[in-house]
């Protein structure tokens, strides 16, 4: 018996995905997609944003048409953690695509760097991939994401199916993110320092104690007073821990955040929005792990 691949998203957004092993297997992938873009009427010219030598790969084979293809290289743009991804791709979008949304969008994040240094860091950019299906929902963007096997690897690419519609291993994205985030965090170190309130110059105080610059620990003290309002009612104290850069700050909220997307919508450009806090954490903080509970939530935001 077979069984059919689940449903893909019905939204304007069209989220694909390339794998590949070979620089001929690359340009038989990127080179139709970016010809879908290039004949696409009402459109501006598609963007390629990849590996450098890939896009001396696109130069040479497109030719005359090299010129209508905007070619970023990947390490200007993915150049922070996935939550600065989505910053990026927002305001790119809202600057450059056509009317809706539209534009064709070719994706390689840096996977031979920060994406895939670690399994945590993995973690957060699969979660990226798959919150990209309903943050740009409401979009008639159509973005193909590469995927290069000599760099990603076996697991990051078998995770990135699951994020990716089309796939037979698709998953819902708030189902895929809600598996992310089951795995517990570590205990807080015997040694972490309880603060009431949180108070942000407080918080300032001790991440500079701690050897954090100051416009550094101003960055940190200012994330933790806006997640700590985001999430209100607090339950307890905060805690911190850690020596610079790595600082972290624990939270708990009397009530759970009960929402995947907290922290990765943009505010509004004319004002903030409810839960603004963690948009802002999410944007200067390497990691802001959220975990919800019978009891509420715990938000852990970790600096660098």
């Amino acid at each position: 018996m077979t069984t059919s691949p689940p449903a893909a998203p019905t939204t304007p957004f069209d989220h694909r995905m390339a794998v590949y092993d070979t620089d001929e297997a690359f340009l038989a992938a990127a080179l139709p997609f970016l010809g879908e873009g290039l004949a696409a009427l009402g459109e501006p010219p598609p963007v390629a944003i990849t590996a450098p030598r890939n896009l001396d790969l696109l130069r040479d084979a497109l030719g005359g048409d090299a010129e209508r293809v905007t070619c970023v290289p990947h390490t200007d743009w993915y150049t922070g953690s996935a939550a600065n991804a989505v910053a990026r791709a927002a305001a790119h979008l809202a600057a450059h695509a056509g009317p809706g949304g539209r534009i064709h969008l070719l994706m390689e994040p840096v996977w031979s760097g920060r994406a895939g240094r670690s399994a945590r860091e993995t973690t957060e950019w699969i979660r990226y991939e798959a919150l990209a299906n309903l943050l740009f929902a409401p979009l008639a963007t159509t973005a193909l994401c590469a995927y290069d096997t000599r760099t990603a690897g076996p697991a990051v690419v078998a995770a990135a199916r699951r994020a990716h519609p089309g796939t037979e291993v698709y998953e819902d994205p708030a189902r895929l993110t809600a598996e992310l985030d089951a795995v517990p965090l570590p205990l807080p170190p015997a040694g972490a320092e309880p603060l009431t309130g949180p108070d942000a110059a407080a918080v300032r105080t001790w991440a500079e104690d701690r050897g954090l610059p100051a416009a550094d620990a101003e960055l940190f003290a200012t994330a933790v007073a806006e997640t700590a309002a985001a999430l209100a009612p607090l339950d307890g104290t905060a805690l911190l821990w850690g020596e610079s850069p790595s600082l972290v700050c624990e939270l708990r909220s009397a009530r759970p955040v009960a929402d995947p997307l907290a922290g990765f919508v943009p505010p509004p450009a004319d004002g903030p929005e409810p839960g603004p806090g963690l948009w802002y954490a999410r944007q200067v903080c390497a990691y802001v792990d959220v975990r919800d509970d019978s009891a509420g939530a715990t938000v852990r935001l970790q600096y660098a």
